[in-house]
């Protein structure tokens, strides 16, 4: 079955999950978080066929999220490092790991998350980049930005979900 591709939707969320939005991507991601590098590795802790682990890890170097880089010469071997673009992937895995905390975890949390800047056991928090408040979809009204596509505009607009006003100082 032929996949929809998302990538030239006037969406972000859209083509994020273009990217990363299968069963195995973010779970290659969750392990090089954990510090897996090595082809061996991710395929011993995740138990996926070769082809696929393959696949993937293509992708997220060809996206930049990852860097195939060569640590043995003889025979020729490569591990997998994150980039600047995938640590800064990072909230995203620690926000999803916060709500399956919540809802899908009644015996607890099976992985804890220790910030080792000031020695806590902590959890991810989305908060407002000016005010720092926690995000809550009932504070929340949608705008579209600069690049939202002018041709999508007037019936973007119409729909009643969006504000067309000048938006507001992202820090």
């Amino acid at each position: 079955m032929k996949r929809t591709t998302f990538a030239n939707w006037p969406c972000t969320v859209a083509r994020t999950v273009d990217l990363i939005g299968d069963w195995w991507t973010p779970l290659v991601l969750r392990e090089a978080f954990y510090g897996a590098k090595r082809f061996d590795d991710f395929e011993r802790i995740l138990g996926l066929s070769r082809n696929v682990l393959t696949q993937r890890l293509t992708r997220l170097v060809e996206e930049g999220l990852l860097a195939r880089v060569q640590y043995q010469e003889r025979p020729p071997r490569y591990e997998y490092r994150l980039t600047d673009q995938g640590r800064d992937f990072f909230p995203i895995i620690a926000a999803m790991m916060h709500w399956g905390d919540r809802y899908l975890a009644p015996d607890g949390p099976p992985v804890v998350l220790h910030h080792t800047t000031c020695d806590h056991d902590t959890h991810a928090e989305v908060v407002c980049a000016h005010c720092r408040e926690p995000l809550r979809h009932a504070d929340i009204s949608p705008r579209l930005g600069p690049g939202f596509p002018d041709r999508h505009r007037e019936t973007a607009l119409a729909t009643g979900r969006f504000d067309d006003s000048e938006p507001g100082q992202v820090d």
